[in-house]
């Protein structure tokens, strides 16, 4: 598969420039808001499975209000969605505790942890990818730099995102290469594939060597020019205010156990 912009962030970036409602916010409140959407999922408990499902609708409202496709940012989900698996795997092992009867079939705590941790893992990457679809992300990295996050580390962000897709090129054409020189393998095999990623980092490394080069012989004071600027109003203080009030109700109430209560009652 080659590497480009449209398989990475480039598709998002692309998503960012359309003039939606979510796009004219200023990009310092939807990264406070999202920053708080992340840390109020990653406040639940391990056990708590079903309370952090009423966020969806902000997710929901995200994607009507930025017109973001659903697809691009569940692909993207997917894809990463090993990494939580992964870190979870072992609790279904650890606690074999029950905890939930549904119907006949008992969730042990572990599972429920499991899942748990899929449900959050999968909530917070979406609303990262929303953020970047609706602001762009040069924007963002401008807008952590103007809430005050060191300016060498927003540098490094711009950096990693402007020449990833340079670095995804290079593996592209080396993987290439190697199917044209043996084109009885489909695939390189561990020998060879330690090969090619030394080769890759030794490129890598000399790239970067030039690059630097370049930029200082072209001025470069520390941080790179951003396009855009703007500036908070009163719509972008009423977006935040009203996206932190619903979370913080979200992790005070019980939303979900109180709507499957009404529910029951009106049935």
């Amino acid at each position: 598969m080659k590497l480009t912009d449209k398989t990475l962030l480039g598709r998002f970036d692309e998503l960012s420039t359309r003039p939606t409602r979510v796009r004219t916010l200023d990009a310092r409140a939807k990264v406070i808001v999202i920053l708080a959407f992340v840390v109020t999922v990653a406040s639940f408990g391990p056990h708590d499975l079903s309370r952090p499902l009423p966020l969806l609708f902000f997710l929901t409202v995200m994607f009507s209000l930025g017109e973001v496709p659903f697809r691009p940012v569940a692909m993207r989900v997917l894809l990463a969605s090993p990494f939580a698996i992964l870190i979870g795997l072992a609790n279904p092992f650890l606690d074999q505790t029950p905890l939930l009867e549904l119907g006949p079939i008992a969730l042990t705590g572990g599972w429920v942890s499991f899942f748990s941790i899929v449900l959050r893992f999968a909530l917070s990457l979406t609303a990262v990818l929303l953020l970047v679809a609706t602001t762009g992300f040069d924007e963002v990295c401008l807008a952590l730099g103007r809430l005050g996050v060191p300016r060498v580390f927003v540098t490094q962000l711009l950096l990693l995102h402007r020449y990833g897709f340079v670095l995804g090129e290079e593996a592209s054409r080396m993987i290439r290469a190697h199917a044209l020189r043996s084109p009885d393998r489909e695939r390189p095999t561990l020998t060879t594939a330690s090969r090619l990623l030394g080769q890759l980092l030794l490129r890598a490394l000399d790239r970067a060597e030039r690059i630097h080069a370049a930029m200082i012989c072209r001025g470069f004071t520390g941080m790179l020019p951003v396009r855009h600027r703007s500036n908070l109003g009163w719509g972008d203080f009423a977006f935040a205010l009203s996206s932190c009030a619903f979370f913080t109700l979200v992790r005070a109430v019980d939303l979900t156990a109180l709507a499957g209560a009404l529910v029951i009652r009106v049935f």
